[in-house]
């Protein structure tokens, strides 16, 4: 698969730019309502995807050589599916030939999140858990 090929998978949901708080008793990743600073929640994408890394270092290249250490994967993201042996859902816009479907069905975060840079402190975004989000959506 080529660069462009493994980026074309991407549904456009946003789910994998929020906030997440790891329960250090049990070691569960949490998402909360509260996107990371680059994200547009409007649009549902990142507002500097090629230089991502510069402005938030932490950011997660996903590969195909690292879906599997990433369990917080939203259940719906096309990556995690296909690595499940899955296959694509009918509203991934690969499929359904329209980038809007995502939204239409209800899987992306559109509208639904604020930005990081709202908060008083980062710490603050554990008040948004969305813990719902955990759940296959679509």
């Amino acid at each position: 698969m080529t660069a462009a090929e493994w980026e074309s998978l991407c549904d456009g949901c946003g789910l994998c730019c929020l906030i997440r708080f790891e329960d250090e008793d049990t070691g569960e990743v949490f998402p909360t309502r509260v996107h990371c600073k680059l994200f547009d929640g409007q649009l549902c994408a990142c507002t500097d995807y090629a230089n991502r890394k510069d402005h938030v270092p932490d950011c997660i290249k996903l590969t195909p050589w690292n879906i599997e250490a990433l369990g917080w994967m939203p259940l719906s993201c096309a990556y995690r599916r296909l690595h499940e042996g899955r296959g694509l859902a009918n509203w991934h816009p690969l499929i359904s030939g329209d980038p809007e479907t995502v939204h239409t069905a209800g899987v992306s975060i559109r509208g639904q999140t604020i930005s990081e840079l709202e908060l008083n402190r980062p710490e603050d975004a554990v008040e948004y858990e969305a813990a719902e989000w955990l759940e296959e959506r679509g």
